[in-house]
């Protein structure tokens, strides 16, 4: 594969990332003031962990970039 191809699955990697963010953010903000906020929680530590993913995505697509 070349560099370009790879560029563009990690942009669709990370758009895919920025998905799962919205939709476990959604679940968790349903979970936040209830008595099951440790649901919320571990949704939010999991929201915490795609954004690092992302950011790491990121620098690797700007990596390949130079």
């Amino acid at each position: 594969m070349s560099e370009e191809s790879d560029r563009a699955e990690l942009s669709t990697l990370r758009a895919q990332l920025d998905d799962l963010v919205e939709r476990v953010t959604g679940v968790a903000s349903r979970y936040e003031d209830g008595t099951d906020s440790a649901v919320a929680d571990d949704l939010f530590a999991t929201e915490r962990s795609l954004l690092a993913a992302r950011r790491t995505l990121e620098r690797a697509s700007t990596r390949l970039a130079e």
